[in-house]
C-alpha cells in the first residue's frame, strides 16, 4: 500500500509541476515560463521574465502589465552602451514581431515591479496581467524562484545574468 501511495503523490507532483510549464495564450500570443526571482526583505522591487511568442500573422506588442503584488509594473530593456549597463522603460511597449519569440531574461527585456506590497519569496505564485495591443490581457502567474534561481524548463540565462537593483 505505501509503494501505491508513493506513484499517486510521485504522479500528482509531476502533473502539478507539468502545469506551470504549460503555456499561456490569447489570439496568437503565447506566453511560456513566467517566473520571477526572490527579493530580500525591504526590497521594493522585483522583475518578471518570460517568454513571449507570436504565432500569428500580424506584428503585436505587449502595452500594458498590471500585479496586484506591485503598485504598478513596466516593461523595461538594459543594454550596454560605452561600456556601461543602463536599463530604461519601454513607454511604447515591446514589440512581438510575427511568427517571433521575444524572451523576458535577466539582462535584457524584462517587467519590473516597483512598490513591491511583501518580499518575493522562493514558491511564491505572483499573478500578472499582460496587456497586448491586439490579443488582449493575458493573465500569468509568476513562479518565484529562489534568488539567483532559474525557471522551471530550464529558460537559458546570458552567462553574466546575476540579476540587478532597482532603487525607488
Amino acid at each position: 500500500m505505501k509503494i501505491f501511495a508513493r506513484v499517486i503523490v510521485t504522479a500528482v507532483a509531476v502533473v502539478l509541476g507539468a502545469a506551470t510549464l504549460q503555456a499561456q495564450s490569447s489570439g496568437s500570443i503565447t506566453i511560456e515560463k513566467p517566473f520571477s526571482r526572490a527579493t530580500p526583505g525591504g526590497a521594493q522591487v522585483g522583475a518578471g521574465y518570460m517568454t513571449i511568442t507570436n504565432k500569428g500573422t500580424a506584428a503585436d506588442r505587449l502595452i500594458a502589465v498590471a500585479s496586484p503584488a506591485a503598485g504598478k509594473v513596466q516593461i523595461h530593456e538594459m543594454s550596454m552602451d560605452g561600456g556601461v549597463m543602463k536599463m530604461r522603460e519601454l513607454p511604447n511597449g515591446l514589440p512581438i514581431d510575427a511568427g517571433k519569440t521575444v524572451s523576458l531574461a535577466p539582462g535584457g527585456y524584462h517587467l519590473m515591479m516597483m512598490g513591491l506590497k511583501a518580499p518575493l519569496k522562493a514558491g511564491d505564485k505572483v499573478p500578472v496581467t499582460l496587456t497586448f495591443e491586439k490579443a488582449g490581457m493575458v493573465e500569468i502567474t509568476l513562479d518565484v524562484q529562489a534568488i539567483g534561481g532559474q525557471p522551471a524548463g530550464g529558460m537559458s540565462m546570458p552567462p553574466d545574468a546575476s540579476g540587478h537593483m532597482h532603487k525607488m
